[in-house]
């Protein structure tokens, strides 16, 4: 195996001149780190990533922690994340679990730092995780992405929804709407709550609620949009609409309601949110909230980025994405 000692005999420099050579450091001349690379690129040497991570302290590996698989927006965004790590010089790693709350949260701090992470994105962090804590203990740099625990301020970005879901419930009542039907996402997360209080609040300026008759709440998965279609629909005054907390719940109503025999949008209207590819199939072609979730990926990535270079005396950084309500065919007028 060629090692940087081979390197170093045949550039005529030190082994150490040639780790920095390779790193591009200021130190080295350009003339040597000419030669240096020449002198690699003609033995076939590559550089170990883990002799690398030992002499500047950084492996230049990212973790993306997802405690919720069966969302498909989280895979939407590995892509983006990757585009934009790569192009800074760095490696996204894939981080599951099936929590990341209660008792959990120490041992998913320690997984996270066995890893050899420079920094971790948490995508599905609960508002009560107490993970950002166990972080923040440990030293390693995070940013909340997409979603935020109350417990530690760091550095975010988020959706801003009250635009888009404004303009959907909006739009739900114009087209004549009273009796309206919600399938919720969970109570501790950041994105369902704040969706669910513009819903209600918008929905309020007109007289109407949401009594819990006609309210269902889960997960953001497809087996809680069936569920809570499902029992919705089959009430004896069932909802004109279907309000789902994302697009994969709506996925699951969508399918409840053909099960059931209701026609959409004729017997039942259903929107969802995040507008992601599938949503605009001509199969499903539904009406959503959408915003520019892979600005908002390759933004997390590089909020993240700089938050390991700059270290954590810089202040904390928010930034929220737009939304706008897309109107397709899964919303129109209730069945007279």
């Amino acid at each position: 195996m060629v090692t940087s000692h081979d390197v170093a005999r045949l550039a005529g420099v030190s082994q150490p001149t040639v780790s920095r050579a390779l790193r591009d450091s200021p130190k080295v001349s350009e003339l040597t780190r000419r030669r240096v690379r020449d002198a690699a690129t003609a033995l076939g040497y590559v550089p170990s990533d883990t002799g690398r991570a030992l002499s500047v302290g950084r492996t230049h590996r990212v973790g993306l922690l997802v405690t919720d698989l069966a969302n498909q927006f989280y895979t939407h965004t590995i892509a983006p994340m990757h585009l934009a790590l790569q192009s800074l010089g760095y490696q996204l790693v894939l981080h599951t679990e099936a929590s990341d709350t209660g008792s959990a949260a120490g041992n998913v701090a320690d997984r996270l730092l066995s890893n050899s992470l420079d920094g971790v994105l948490l995508a599905t962090t609960a508002m009560d995780s107490v993970l950002p804590v166990r972080l923040r203990d440990r030293g390693m740099p995070f940013v909340y992405f997409n979603r935020r625990a109350s417990a530690v301020e760091a550095d975010s970005v988020e959706v801003e929804a009250r635009s888009g879901m404004r303009e959907l419930t909006e739009r739900v009542l114009a087209l004549g709407h009273r009796r309206v039907g919600a399938v919720l996402g969970p109570a501790n997360a950041s994105t369902a709550s704040n969706r669910e209080l513009i819903l209600r609040s918008t929905l309020a300026t007109a007289g109407i609620t949401i009594p819990d008759e006609l309210s269902h709440r889960g997960g953001f998965d497809f087996e809680t949009g069936y569920a809570g279609a499902h029992r919705l629909l089959e009430l004896d005054e069932p909802p004109t609409v279907i309000v789902c907390a994302n697009d994969v719940v709506a996925y699951g109503a969508l399918n409840a309601a053909r099960e059931l025999g209701r026609s959409v949008p004729g017997d039942v209207s259903v929107t969802g949110f995040d507008d992601l590819p599938e949503a605009r199939w001509p199969l499903l072609q539904l009406t959503t909230v959408a915003f520019d979730l892979d600005a908002m990926a390759r933004r997390g990535a590089s909020l993240l980025v700089d938050r390991i270079q700059q270290g954590p005396l810089e202040p904390y950084r928010h930034e929220w994405f737009p939304s706008h309500l897309v109107e397709r065919l899964t919303l129109g007028p209730p069945a007279r």
